[in-house]
């Protein structure tokens, strides 16, 4: 399962740190992506990070401003977000893709299968 925690409230320009943990999972190579998914819209990834090949990969509209990272000792992944906007505010998933072998760009193309986390809010205020 994993489990996500670090979301909040916070005024644009803004940072918070997202964490993902990990536990059940059988292989300790891991890709994992962090999703979005505002009122009223489609469910978006941000980011992705692959353990083996180390790769990270990142959506137009974050890039720059997050980032993704893991230790694989605490089995955690996350997603520290700095310069928030607005257009920020989500509940926040993450979302470990079943399978080996991907680089981070290549994840972004796989649907299914996927186990998520419970999600967390982060709202950014103007």
């Amino acid at each position: 399962q994993l489990v996500e925690s670090g979301g909040g409230a916070v005024q644009a320009g803004g940072s918070l740190r997202l964490s993902c943990v990990r536990s059940g999972f059988t292989f300790e190579d891991y890709t994992v992506g962090w999703f979005r998914q505002a009122p009223g819209k489609e469910r978006e990834g941000v980011a992705w990070i692959t353990t083996r090949p180390s790769t990270t990969h990142y959506a137009d509209s974050v890039k720059g401003r997050f980032t993704i990272s893991t230790m694989k000792a605490e089995n955690t992944v996350y997603l520290q977000m700095n310069t928030l906007k607005p257009d920020d505010t989500a509940v926040y998933y993450c979302g470990e893709i079943l399978g080996s072998g991907f680089t981070a760009a290549q994840a972004t193309q796989v649907k299914s299968p996927i186990v998520w986390g419970q999600g967390a809010q982060v709202t950014v205020s103007s």
